[in-house]
């Protein structure tokens, strides 16, 4: 069984900072990509970050300039660094891993419970 764990959100004023996390754990062989997305009352989830086993990333035109995904392999963990936060960016943050299982062959496409982030003065 493999389990994905959010942290970090909370309540931030306009041009603040936040740090989200997201542990993987379980039986867990290997993970490809690892992703956050976001979902706002009354609009769909949208994708925000993504990185690669190996590094490299890609950002949502909104969020660019703005937030950094990080990953630390060893710890089976991948980070959302948010500065310069928008109201707009209030919504309930989810990460996704795709996970190759102990003793399987085939990826496990795993969401997290998510977090919430609120941007307001």
């Amino acid at each position: 069984q493999v389990q994905l764990v959010e942290s970090g959100g909370g309540l931030v004023q306009p041009g603040g900072s936040l740090r989200l996390s997201c542990a993987a754990s379980g039986s867990i062989f290997s993970i490809n990509d690892m992703r956050w997305y976001r979902q706002a009352p009354g609009k769909e989830r949208e994708l925000v970050a993504t990185i690669s086993s190996l590094g490299s990333t890609n950002y949502a035109d909104s969020v660019k300039g703005r937030f950094t995904i990080s990953r630390d392999n060893a710890k089976n963990t991948v980070y959302l660094q948010m500065n310069s936060l928008k109201p707009e960016d209030t919504a309930a943050y989810y990460c996704n891993a795709e996970i190759t299982p102990v003793g399987k062959r085939w990826l496990l496409n795993s969401w997290g419970q998510g977090t919430q982030v609120t941007v307001s003065s």
